[in-house]
């Protein structure tokens, strides 16, 4: 994780909201046409039992409603990977986000 200022809302909204066992909050901006040091893209990884029995939707809606005041404050991008323990415990890796710059 990283310790920036929008870094540490996203973190502290979504543990409220989620309470995860595993959170993952990733600057990516450095991969866009934004200027440096920007806080505009990020990825958040989050495992958490609240989305058992929930499908992808369901997960990523309740990831986008804990955090609609940062969209609203500067927030651009937001790429999501959203797992149960289980799937969690069951996965490989990650999957890379594509590098933006062109």
């Amino acid at each position: 994780m990283m310790d920036t200022p929008i870094a540490n809302r996203l973190t502290e909204k979504l543990t409220a909201a989620l309470s995860p066992t595993h959170l993952e909050v990733i600057n990516e901006s450095h991969n866009h046409h934004v200027p440096a040091n920007s806080e505009t893209h990020f990825k958040v990884v989050i495992v958490s039992n609240t989305f058992e029995g929930q499908r992808l939707i369901a997960r990523h809606r309740a990831v986008n409603g804990a955090l609609m005041d940062e969209f609203e404050h500067g927030l651009h991008a937001l790429t999501m990977h959203t797992y149960t323990p289980d799937e969690w415990q069951a996965l490989d890796a990650v999957p890379e986000s594509p590098k933006c710059k062109g």
